[in-house]
């Protein structure tokens, strides 16, 4: 079967082969939104490049859809190489996972183009990613939707909160010290989401495509959001942890406590039970932080069930086809189906978890915003002020105030405002 791609999928296909035919040793970036058709794009970019590919995938079940959408372009010469698919088969193409191929690393240096899916899990200081690219030296292709890492950093700051920094000099630096000493300055953990391209080390150099979300939206290719900002924990009383990216147990614990944020999360699930217009939800997914308020849900909760980490596969796989079929009304979990989700029908979303990590929200609010004929909208229901943190996502947008500085902007009460390379 050979399908028609629509004109930013044939957009982004033609700038991957001509990245690759571009004799320099710059990686780059396919920049895609969540439902923008990944899986075609690596397919149709496969089937016009005629040397050997290797696409890494993160997780089996992202890699079972992408080598599946290129054998439905007829392409015969590809096979998967993955030991959690039970499968170690090298072909022409060869869509593998990191993990799988690390003890036969030698068996992979043939491959002249290299695909990397979810580019912004790669580690560009150490991991599995960083040892393999280090050892094939191969030009490296990655594809993302959410092109940035939260990261974390050292910040000195005096009392009206402005940022100071260490000059290099012996002199001024003990000048500084004193500064710290007499508290003056103080020292404080805080976190910065880092465009790719803008990071230390890096893997990617530059973006040869991007296509902005609401591009996709006005042209009906996602679908639109309903945002409902029902936020009842209140973030000046969360502190953070020793990393700075995230909340503090202890204090999310205690506020969790203080506003009954388990009774609170299970009326607002039996509402959406129970829509006042009196149609009823497809199915209402919910995104927890701790794995007691899915099994406090999971009691309370007639047609509730669960999945964590822990949940065996079989298990998960009947669990996710029953509520696809319409058999289970509501799904909570901790994490897991951030990402390799794929449930178009899906128009609900509970985020009952805060959140510095602007790629989480993003991908969390991703699991709907695919479109199908039986939904109108994706409703997304945010319990803990991420709407007020980050904004719509139709508003974020990818730009390049200077040639090779890209940041990602967005909106947030009512502010455009940049959210990569400031602290936060």
């Amino acid at each position: 079967m050979i399908y028609t791609l629509r004109d930013y999928q044939q957009e982004s296909s033609d700038a991957a082969a001509s990245f690759f035919q571009t004799k320099n040793d710059r990686n780059g970036l396919l920049v895609l939104p969540t439902g923008a058709g990944k899986s075609l794009v690596i397919a149709d970019i496969a089937f016009r490049l005629g040397a050997p590919l290797l696409v890494l995938q993160p997780s089996r079940e992202i890699l079972s859809q992408n080598y599946a959408k290129l054998r439905s372009y007829g392409v015969e010469d590809c096979s998967i190489y993955s030991a959690s698919l039970n499968s170690k088969k090298i072909s022409r193409i060869t869509f593998a996972t990191i993990g799988s191929i690390m003890a036969h690393i030698d068996d992979f240096d043939h491959f002249k183009y290299i695909i990397v899916d979810e580019a912004h899990c790669v580690n560009a200081s150490q991991g599995q990613y960083k040892q393999f690219f280090d050892k094939v030296k191969r030009k490296i292709l990655g594809l993302t939707a959410t092109p940035y890492r939260l990261t974390s950093a050292l910040q000195y700051l005096d009392r009206e909160g402005k940022q100071h920094f260490r000059p290099k000099d012996d002199e001024g630096s003990q000048k500084f010290d004193e500064r710290i000493a007499s508290r003056e300055l103080t020292m404080e953990t805080r976190c910065v989401l880092k465009f790719l391209t803008r990071t230390r080390p890096r893997v990617f150099h530059d973006v040869v495509y991007q296509v902005d979300i609401s591009t996709l939206l006005s042209r009906g290719y996602l679908a639109n959001v309903d945002y409902f900002d029902l936020s009842v924990v209140d973030q000046s009383k969360l502190r953070r942890n020793s990393t700075g990216m995230d909340f503090d147990d202890k204090s999310l614990f205690s506020e969790f406590k203080q506003t009954n944020f388990g009774d609170y999360l299970l009326s607002i699930v039996q509402r959406l039970l129970h829509p006042k217009d009196g149609k009823p939800r497809r199915g209402i997914l919910v995104f927890t932080k701790y794995l007691e308020e899915c099994e406090a849900l999971v009691k309370r909760l007639p047609s509730c069930s669960l999945v964590s980490g822990s949940t065996p596969k079989k298990e998960r796989d009947e669990i996710l086809e029953n509520f696809k079929l319409g058999c289970i009304d509501v799904l909570v979990n901790v994490g897991v189906l951030t990402t390799g989700f794929d449930y178009p029908e899906l128009d609900t979303v509970v985020m009952a978890r805060p959140t510095m990590s602007l790629a989480l929200y993003y991908q969390i609010i991703g699991r709907g915003i695919r479109p199908h004929s039986s939904k109108k909208s994706l409703w997304f229901v945010d319990l803990c002020g991420n709407i007020k943190r980050f904004g719509k996502v139709e508003d974020l947008h990818l730009a390049e105030p200077n040639p090779g500085e890209y940041i990602i902007t967005g909106c947030a009460e009512g502010a455009t405002k940049q959210l990569t390379q400031v602290y936060f």
